[in-house]
């Protein structure tokens, strides 16, 4: 039976580089995909990962009709096995209904990959709706981890280092960014909590606690 399943986790955790593997292992097979993205860090129309692989996507803008845009492939004459979307929390949730309606309707599976909560720790809209329909949940089993080494949970939003509460919900960075611009870090949930990232924790280790005492 076709699927609508969920791949959640953190930022980092390898969901973008899965939906990849996932989508060379079954045109390996002969099968035809199509692969939906949206504000992909490499830019419009790509699925990107990390680890510097990356493919042609449709990019699924706001406001855009994903079942009938695969209603109108096929009936062109196009083929499709299955679906990916990757960024799935940045989706409307009615898109999100959308792709159980593929499933449903048109026999399809769809894999939709995304992180679950933004930088507040609030639920995407687009997640919370899969959450809600998606027939299987996976977790990712590749563990990001925080700087003190343990598993990180959160996703933090970092702007010169120092971890935010305030802002849009979707503001477009990566893991990667340099501490002077806005980036992403991901913490355990004692550190978010915290709001200690790990250039401030840095910066409180490099600060003695206690003032040298210099001899007369």
């Amino acid at each position: 039976m076709p699927e609508l399943v969920f791949f959640s986790g953190t930022m980092d955790c390898g969901k973008s580089t899965l939906a990849l593997q996932m989508g060379h292992n079954r045109s390996a097979r002969g099968l035809k995909g199509v692969i939906f993205t949206r504000d992909d860090r490499a830019g419009e129309g790509k699925l990107s990962s990390r680890l510097g692989l990356v493919t042609e996507a449709v990019e699924a803008a706001e406001g855009m009709d994903m079942y009938a845009y695969l209603v109108d492939q096929l009936s062109r004459g196009g083929k499709a096995d299955y679906v990916i979307v990757d960024e799935a929390q940045f989706l409307a949730p009615e898109q999100i209904d959308q792709l159980a309606r593929v499933v449903d309707d048109l026999g399809l599976d769809v894999f939709a990959f995304g992180i679950t909560t933004d930088f507040r720790t609030k639920l995407f809209p687009g997640s919370q709706r899969l959450i809600e329909l998606a027939d299987r949940i996976e977790t990712l089993q590749v563990e990001a981890l925080c700087w003190c080494g343990a598993r990180a949970t959160h996703n933090a939003r970092t702007v010169g280092g120092e971890m935010v509460v305030e802002g849009a919900q979707v503001v477009i960075g990566d893991v990667n960014r340099p501490e002077a611009e806005i980036g992403y870090e991901v913490l355990c949930r004692r550190h978010h909590l915290r709001r200690m990232t790990a250039a401030t924790a840095r910066a409180g280790a490099l600060s003695p606690d206690v003032l040298p005492v210099t001899s007369a």
